[in-house]
C-alpha cells in the first residue's frame, strides 16, 4: 500500500480516535458495568424480606391498587426471584421522574416507598449512554449517536492501517524498554483482537442514538407525516381498543400460562399492566427464552380481563421475518444471549475497549517526541500536549472514581436525604468535574498517581461499606449476605488492586521515565545558550538531560 495512503489512513484514525476517545471511555467504562446492572441494583437496595411466591403477586397487585387507584392507568409487576420478593412500580405520570414501589412485608402488610435506592442500574446505564454529559437523556444520546459515527470510521481507518503488518504484529507484545512499542503492540493487539466487538457495537450504537432523527427523516422523506399513525397500527398494542368497564383481572398465574401455552421455553420475569381493572385491560408478559437473540427477552401481549392472547410477534420463538432480522443487533449489543459466559466476556470486552481509548490518547501525546526527535529538533512538551494529558487522565481516570462514589453513596445516603437518586447524580458529576479539576491543576504526571490511588479507594469502598454494615449496623449501610451482594464485593476488590497495581507502575514512570515526556515530573537542565543539541550517529537527536535507565527511542 502506498505510503501517502497509510499516512492518509493514519491521520483519519488518530484525529477521529482523538477527537471521541475520552466520551467513548466513559461509555465503554460504564456499558461494562452495565453488563451487571442487576447485582449492582441489589447490593445497592436495602433487605425488605418479605414474601417471594409467586400467587402472593395477586394480593399484591390487590393491595396496592386499593391503597393507589391512580397507579392502575400503567404499573409494571416484577415477579418474585430466588432473591428478590414480588415489586409493583409505577410512576403518577409518563413526566414524573419518581418511581414509587408497593412489596409485601413479612407480615404481609403492604409497603410502600419512593425506589430511588433501586436505580443503580439506570443510573450506571444513563452514564453509558450519555457518556455522563450534563445533559438530558434524550439530547445526550443523540450526541453519543453521532460521536458513534466518528468512532466506526476510525475503526475501519485503523484497521487499514494495521493491515500491512497484521500478520507479523498481531501476536506481537514486546515487553521491552521502549514503553511506547510496549503500548503500540498492546493498542494493536486489543484493536485487531476486538474489532468484530467494536464494530457491533459502533453501529448498533449509532442507530440507538440516532433512531429519532433517522425516524424524524423517513416520517419527512418517505412516509409525508404517516410514520407515527403507521407505528402505532402496527405496534404490539395496535388494534387493540379500550374499555374502561369494570372488570376483574385474570390470576398472574393464568397470565402467564397463557403466553408459554405457545411458547413453552419463555420465561416470564415481569407483567406491564395497562388500565387494570378494565375489560380493555392489556398486559405485557416479558420474559426471555435463552435458545435465541433478543432484545432483552421479548414479550406477548395478553387481555387481563380474559388472559386471550393478543399478540405474539415479539416472542423470541414467533417473531416476524423483520423482528427476527432486528433482534439479533440489539442482543450483539448488550450481550443478552448465551448466559453467564456470555455476559463476562462482553464485560471484559468494555474494559478492554475503555483501555484502547485510553491506550490511543497516551500513544498520541508520546508520539509527538519522536517526531520531534526524528526531525533534530529538541523535544518541547508544548502546552497543548500537556493539556490533552491532564484532560485524558482527568476524563478517564474520573469517571472511574465517580461511578465507584456515587454507586457507593447510595448506601450512605439512603434514609438521610429525599431524593438518593438527586444525590447520586450529584455525586458522581462532583467527583467527575473534580479530577477534572485536579488533573489540570496537578499535571497529567501527578494526577496520574493520585487520581489511580482515589480510584483504587473508590473501588475498595464498596467491600468496606459491606464490611462496616456487618461490624457497626447502626451506622446506616446494610450487609446483605448472599452470593450476589458477595461477588459484588469480590469484583470490585480486584479492581482495587489493580486499580492500586497501576498507580505504582504509573508512579514509577514518573519517577524513572524520560525526562522530556510530559508523564515525568523531573526537571529538565536547559542546555548553555548556544549549546548544539547532541546528535546520534543516525541524525536522531538524543534526549537532553536523559539519564541511566531512561528511555530515549520515543
Amino acid at each position: 500500500m502506498r505510503g501517502e495512503i497509510l499516512r492518509l489512513y493514519k491521520s483519519v484514525h488518530t484525529w477521529t480516535g482523538i477527537a471521541t476517545g475520552m466520551l467513548l471511555f466513559v461509555c465503554f467504562y460504564a456499558g461494562a458495568l452495565t453488563i451487571f446492572a442487576e447485582p449492582l441494583s441489589h447490593w445497592a437496595s436495602p433487605p425488605i424480606g418479605g414474601s417471594i411466591s409467586t400467587e402472593d403477586a395477586d394480593r399484591l397487585v390487590e393491595k396496592t391498587l386499593a391503597a393507589r387507584p391512580e397507579a392502575a392507568k400503567d404499573f409494571t409487576l416484577r415477579l418474585a426471584t430466588a432473591n428478590e420478593p414480588a415489586r409493583l412500580t409505577w410512576r403518577k405520570s409518563r413526566s414524573d421522574d419518581v418511581v414509587w414501589s408497593a412489596t409485601l412485608g413479612a407480615d404481609g402488610e403492604l409497603r410502600i416507598e419512593r425506589s430511588n435506592a433501586f436505580g443503580v442500574g439506570a443510573f450506571v446505564d444513563m452514564i453509558h449512554r450519555t457518556a455522563g454529559l450534563p445533559l438530558d437523556r434524550e439530547t445526550g444520546t443523540t450526541v453519543m449517536g453521532v460521536v458513534s459515527a466518528i468512532y466506526a470510521v476510525a475503526l475501519v481507518s485503523g484497521l487499514i492501517l494495521v493491515l500491512p503488518s497484521i500478520a507479523k504484529d498481531f501476536l506481537a507484545l514486546r515487553l521491552t524498554a521502549n514503553l511506547k512499542r510496549m503500548w503500540l503492540d498492546a493498542h494493536n493487539l486489543v484493536g485487531v483482537a476486538s474489532f468484530p466487538f467494536h464494530l457491533v457495537i459502533a453501529l448498533t450504537a449509532v442507530v440507538f442514538g440516532l433512531h429519532e432523527p433517522i425516524y424524524d427523516a423517513l416520517d419527512h422523506v418517505v412516509y409525508d407525516g404517516r410514520l407515527p399513525i403507521i407505528m402505532r397500527s402496527t405496534g404490539p398494542l395496535g388494534g387493540a381498543k379500550r374499555d374502561e368497564q369494570k372488570a376483574p383481572m385474570k390470576p398472574v398465574a393464568e397470565l402467564a400460562a397463557a403466553v408459554e401455552s405457545v411458547s413453552p421455553q419463555f420465561s416470564p420475569n415481569s407483567l406491564h399492566y395497562r388500565d387494570a381493572d378494565t375489560r380493555g385491560a392489556l398486559v405485557r408478559v416479558v420474559g426471555e427464552d435463552q435458545r435465541f437473540l433478543s432484545r432483552g427477552g421479548g414479550f406477548a401481549v395478553v387481555r387481563g380481563a380474559t388472559g386471550e392472547l393478543v399478540n405474539v410477534d415479539y416472542l423470541p420463538e414467533k417473531q416476524s421475518g423483520w423482528t427476527a432480522a432486528v433482534s439479533p443487533f440489539f442482543a450483539l449489543h448488550f450481550g443478552s444471549y448465551g448466559g453467564e459466559p456470555v455476559r463476562w466476556a462482553y464485560f471484559f470486552l468494555g474494559l478492554a475497549g475503555a483501555f484502547l481509548f485510553y491506550s490511543g490518547n497516551l500513544l498520541w501525546i508520546e508520539s509527538r517526541r519522536r517526531t520531534a526527535r526524528r526531525h533534530g529538533e529538541q523535544v518541547v512538551q508544548t502546552t497543548a500536549s500537556r493539556l490533552m494529558a491532564a484532560a485524558s487522565i482527568g476524563v478517564c481516570l474520573g469517571c472511574v472514581c465517580a461511578l465507584s462514589f456515587a454507586i457507593v453513596s447510595t448506601k450512605w445516603l439512603y434514609g438521610h436525604v429525599e431524593d438518593v437518586e438527586a444525590w447520586r447524580h450529584w455525586v458522581y458529576h462532583a467527583v467527575f468535574f473534580g479530577a477534572v479539576a485536579f488533573a489540570f491543576l496537578r499535571g497529567a504526571a501527578r494526577a496520574g498517581v493520585e487520581l489511580a490511588y482515589l480510584a483504587a479507594v473508590g473501588a475498595l469502598s464498596l467491600p468496606l461499606t459491606s464490611a462496616v454494615a456487618l461490624a457497626a449496623p447502626g451506622l446506616g449501610p446494610w450487609a446483605a449476605a448472599d452470593p450476589i451482594s458477595a461477588g459484588v464485593d469480590i469484583v470490585a476488590l480486584c479492581a482495587a488492586l489493580c486499580f492500586g497495581a497501576l498507580a505504582r507502575v504509573t508512579a514509577r514512570r514518573v519517577e524513572l521515565g524520560p525526562i522530556d515526556s510530559v508523564w515525568s515530573t523531573r526537571r529538565r537542565q536547559e542546555p548553555a545558550p548556544g549549546a548544539a543539541i547532541p546528535v546520534s550517529s543516525n541524525r536522531c537527536a538524543v534526549a537532553v538531560g536523559a539519564g541511566e535507565g531512561d528511555d530515549i527511542h520515543g
